[in-house]
């Protein structure tokens, strides 16, 4: 059996994410330390995954019907209204967005709700023939996007808000110099989910962790402040929104070939 929490995993709150982990484990009776493989992606594939968080992109598309939905986590971040969430998008200036014609995006992966659909979404009716960037960079992670605006590698980015809540707290200096230029839409956040596990067993567990006062501090410092076990469907609001955008002429930013 495999678990990974590596969504919001930072070095910073590590020891959290470990002490909230074994709460849950110890309401399932299973004694297996969580899973931090280079490739973050790789225990959602796994038959004998027991708990793991992923991105709703991925949820929707390459992981819909191979996983079960477990449930969504509240956060408290600004942006977050209980389980659902936004991206922020940032550039080194203030300007009207029609301004960053021609720019250079920063993408943390191709397959990222929060960094490259969210993008989309808010460039693409600003696009003429699906273009308005003049290429993006694929930068690995959301600090990296960050990086790459603030060094002048590329001058736009969007990330989680609950990603920039972390950063105001735990690593301000991720965000000098940057100012938030829109908001995405919001959509359900990123789910927990399960392949091996048993559904009524796992939100036990995770009731019983967000009663335990044991658990405050960890819930704090992960900006954890409860859960809801959303209707699966609330989740095609991703697939919606992707479709509408494409047929209204889309945005052409991602696809492998384009990425620099």
């Amino acid at each position: 059996m495999i678990a990974a929490l590596q969504m919001y995993d930072w070095p910073e709150v590590r020891e959290a994410t470990d002490l909230w982990w074994k709460a849950i484990a110890d309401c399932l009776g299973v004694d297996i330390a969580l899973s931090r493989p280079d490739d973050f992606a790789m225990p959602w594939q796994r038959d004998d995954l027991l708990f793991a968080q992923t991105c709703g992109y991925p949820f929707t598309h390459a992981l819909g019907g191979k996983v079960a939905y477990v449930g969504t986590p509240h956060y408290t971040a600004d942006g977050c209204e209980g389980p659902n969430y936004l991206s922020i998008v940032f550039a080194r200036e203030a300007k009207l967005l029609e301004r960053f014609r021609g720019s250079v995006a920063a993408v943390n992966t191709p397959d990222s709700m929060s960094g490259m659909l969210a993008l989309k979404l808010v460039f693409a009716p600003l696009a003429e023939k699906g273009r308005f960037f003049s290429r993006a960079v694929e930068t690995g992670g959301h600090l990296a996007s960050l990086a790459a605006v603030q060094s002048g590698e590329a001058d736009v980015c969007a990330l989680d808000c609950v990603c920039i809540a972390m950063a105001k707290r735990y690593r301000p200096s991720a965000l000098h110099g940057l100012v938030e230029i829109a908001r995405s839409p919001s959509v359900p956040g990123l789910p927990w989910i399960t392949r091996a596990g048993d559904l009524t067993a796992l939100r036990s567990a995770l009731q019983l962790a967000f009663a335990d006062p044991a658990l405050k501090e960890a819930r704090m410092a992960l900006l954890l402040n409860g859960f809801t076990e959303l209707p699966v469907g609330d989740y095609d609001r991703i697939i919606d929104l992707e479709n509408e955008m494409v047929s209204s002429g889309g945005l052409h930013l991602l696809e492998r070939s384009e990425l620099a």
